[in-house]
């Protein structure tokens, strides 16, 4: 028989409290960098920061024991307070990093019938942030959550079917994900095959350029300008109809707009100029993954001083060529900048970037050649991202049921 539900929308013999009734919190502790080590030592713990639970194979660190206020055991939950708010960090050990903070339960809630709660939309659809630069969470906004408790052996009944359910939408999820996987290595080996001149002659020597295809650099062939910021507080440079393109909008693609716009009395109070469509950009300095990647202007704009312009000839080559070459050599490229606090490119580096120039027809060769194939890959790729999409949305639906007694 199907139990009753009352105005929760739960059954009548499950509980609702607060969070901050049924766990307390212990935020992590602040460690100089200096004290942090790469190796561990005599009292020591691991210390635990945000980047070790969100990605993997980062070196531990380790510091000294700060005592068990401060520390996370085996089965214990942690959970990220900046940044990715809200992330549940499980599954290791040691003394947490202040950005995080520990959650403790009593007895009357089981703990994996927590980590699922603490996963789902009915808690992070609930979660308020604050703070003017960072998404910042406090104990007091958490707190007042309110969760749905069943008796302990129905939480474990739950818990157990989750897990079930859980593990066959999650076999399905990895399946996507290897493919996706073997999508990039496939782009990536359609492209080196491409710059090898592997599909447009019929015999190559491994290793080797066509005989009829030259080395240059990209200063030798192209011009390359340095673009320009115009003042932020004169609000007659900003605002007008000229395309102004930042470093955080290059991201492999083509450029069809730009987020911000400049007057003609801006550009002219800058450096910086406005290129034609076919323009390919890079970007010499950016957070995360941006420094290194390319893209090309489809419109016509002007740029940051954290970008160079590549003004392409296509009589001498082809902005699309040259860009796929961007996108093969990406890696190689982020690892020519240099500098104490962030890895930058600069004019001289884009500028000695050696680039492979086949035959003009060869190129348009190429590039047709790529494009008809990596059309399919984009293709592909959309389906996996839209059937990823439909595994967490089908995953929250299953928690959904559960933390409304409608999933046994």
């Amino acid at each position: 028989m199907k139990p009753q539900s009352n105005e929760n929308n739960i059954p009548k013999h499950w509980q609702v409290k607060k969070l901050g009734e049924v766990c307390q919190f212990t935020q992590g502790i602040q460690v100089d960098v200096n004290k942090q080590k790469d190796t561990q030592f005599e009292k020591c713990v691991r210390f635990l920061r945000i980047i070790d639970f969100t990605q993997t194979g980062e070196p531990p660190r380790y510091i000294e024991n700060p005592g068990d206020r401060y520390l996370l055991k085996k089965g214990e939950i942690a959970m990220v307070r900046y940044g990715t708010v809200g992330f549940v960090c499980i599954g290791k050990e040691g003394a947490i990093a202040n950005n995080l903070f520990k959650i403790n339960h009593n007895q009357e809630i089981d703990s994996k019938y927590l980590i699922n709660f603490l996963q789902s939309l009915l808690f992070l659809s609930k979660l308020e942030t604050k703070g003017a630069t960072m998404q910042a969470l406090s104990f007091g906004l958490i707190k007042p959550i309110q969760i749905a408790i069943p008796p302990l052996l129905e939480q474990l009944a739950i818990v157990s079917k989750i897990e079930e359910l859980l593990s066959d939408l999650e076999n399905g999820k990895q399946q996507l994900l290897n493919a996706q996987q073997q999508l990039k290595v496939y782009r990536q080996s359609l492209l080196k095959a491409a710059f090898e001149g592997k599909l447009t002659n019929v015999k190559t020597v491994e290793c080797e350029l066509p005989k009829h295809w030259r080395m240059s650099t990209i200063g030798d062939v192209f011009e390359v300008f340095i673009g320009s910021t115009p003042k932020r507080n004169n609000s007659n440079y900003w605002g007008g109809n000229i395309n102004w393109l930042s470093s955080g909008e290059i991201a492999f693609c083509n450029i069809k707009s730009t987020k911000e716009k400049i007057t003609t009395e801006g550009l002219e109070n800058t450096s910086c100029k406005i290129h034609p469509i076919g323009t390919v950009i890079i970007a010499m300095i950016g957070e995360g993954k941006t420094r290194g990647q390319a893209a090309i202007l489809k419109v016509a704009s002007s740029h940051n001083q954290n970008t160079a312009a590549i003004r392409v000839n296509n009589k001498i080559y082809k902005s699309e060529l040259l860009y796929y070459y961007l996108v093969l050599k990406y890696e190689d490229n982020r690892r020519v900048g240099s500098g104490n606090n962030q890895k930058a490119l600069n004019k001289e580096r884009v500028k000695g970037i050696p680039i492979p120039i086949p035959p003009l027809k060869e190129q348009e060769l190429i590039v047709d050649n790529l494009e008809s194939k990596l059309t399919v890959c984009d293709k592909i790729e959309e389906t996996i991202k839209v059937a990823l999409l439909k595994s967490e949305s089908l995953r929250q639906s299953i928690l959904k049921k559960a933390f409304e007694g409608k999933l046994l």
